[in-house]
């Protein structure tokens, strides 16, 4: 029998949300690592309010709802709201009833904020580390490092120079700006957009962009980030990042898998003070690599050159799935706070597959 193609509007539900998602949907894994972090942070999330007059949304189902964005390419903090107003696995994941209203994006944007004040990304990481960590899923002794650009939200049309007054403003919502011939550099320009950003190009041949150098430290045993950081973009922001990333490490010898961009005999020499021992790949093309047979003998340098490629994915899920391609914020700050976020949201996909199902 043909059924009738009926819409009927019922006044009740008497399902419940909990019920409505399935046992084994991924999400369910998440959410009980995330919850477990968000546990840890309850103490410093008391720190950043007061005890009197409005409430504002909870910290918990902030957080929650930038996993959600992250983790399902959510471009924007209006297009989030339009999805948890419908989407009743995202009100589920948030911890919002089915009749809860939805913030409104200004009112999200800006408590976000408050936990940028409160450097609460990098209390997220960490607290999804110690998770890691607990389940004796990190390594303490070998890890890799590298980095990569993150486009600015700028164009080359707002790169200027310092200390000029704004041009008038012209006919037409996007003007025609001609540079070709001009010598623009970071010491003579800046972006009027987004000033924290610098010109720089990744190799020669390859275009010149507004951007920002973020870098990872990653341990080898599961693949999972460790440490992330953003630096003004240049020509010595990766070294000085392992350098930093590094030193922030516990005490004992270690080993540092690198690509050829890190193969510099001061920089080695640096690292070999600090009691690390550097698998970089040789940069031999015309010159003579920082390392010799004395490192590369080991079988421990070719399980270091292996596992480092692992940190391409990581990178690669947090500019494509992660949203951070091109970045959508300004400011060095804000962005850091949005990658350190990201790696944190990579780790938490990374632990659902190694942790076991009741964990």
């Amino acid at each position: 029998m043909r059924g009738t193609d009926e819409r009927t509007g019922a006044m009740f539900s008497y399902v419940s949300l909990e019920e409505r998602v399935p046992p084994e949907h991924p999400l369910r894994a998440v959410r009980r690592i995330t919850d477990r972090a968000l546990e840890r942070l309850s103490p410093r999330f008391g720190t950043l309010y007061v005890n009197f007059g409005r409430p504002s949304i909870p910290p918990e189902k902030l957080l929650r709802a930038l996993v959600l964005q992250a983790l399902y390419t959510i471009r924007s903090e209006r297009q989030l709201m339009e999805q948890l107003d419908f989407n009743l696995l995202f009100r589920w994941f948030v911890g919002l009833g089915i009749d809860d209203p939805v913030w409104s994006p200004t009112t999200f944007t800006k408590n976000r904020d408050r936990l940028l004040d409160g450097e609460i990304a990098a209390a997220f990481f960490e607290a999804v580390l110690i998770h890691a960590d607990t389940a004796r899923l990190l390594s303490h002794e070998h890890f890799t490092v590298d980095g990569t650009l993150l486009e600015a939200w700028a164009s080359q049309k707002s790169f200027k120079p310092r200390d000029t007054p704004p041009d008038p403003p012209r006919p037409g919502g996007n003007p025609s700006v001609n540079f070709r011939g001009q010598r623009r550099t970071n010491a003579t320009h800046q972006s009027m957009t987004d000033p924290d950003a610098r010109l720089y190009k990744k190799a020669v041949g390859r275009p010149a962009q507004l951007a920002y150098g973020a870098h990872l430290l990653m341990e080898n045993r599961s693949g999972l980030i460790v440490n992330a950081c953003v630096l003004p973009a240049d020509g010595y922001g990766e070294r000085d990042a392992a350098l930093v990333m590094t030193d922030g490490l516990a005490g004992g010898r270690i080993t540092l898998g690198m690509d050829k961009g890190y193969d510099v005999p001061a920089f080695i020499a640096t690292l070999r003070e600090m009691d690390v021992t550097p698998h970089v790949a040789q940069h031999t093309t015309k010159r003579r690599s920082g390392i010799d047979g004395r490192t590369t003998r080991h079988p421990g340098y070719a399980v270091s050159q292996r596992k480092r490629k692992l940190v391409e994915q990581a990178f690669g899920w947090i500019k494509t799935v992660g949203g951070l391609r091109k970045l959508r914020h300004r400011g060095g700050r804000l962005v850091n706070w949005i990658f350190t976020f990201g790696a944190a949201a990579y780790n938490i996909v990374r632990l659902r597959r190694l942790l076991p199902a009741s964990a």
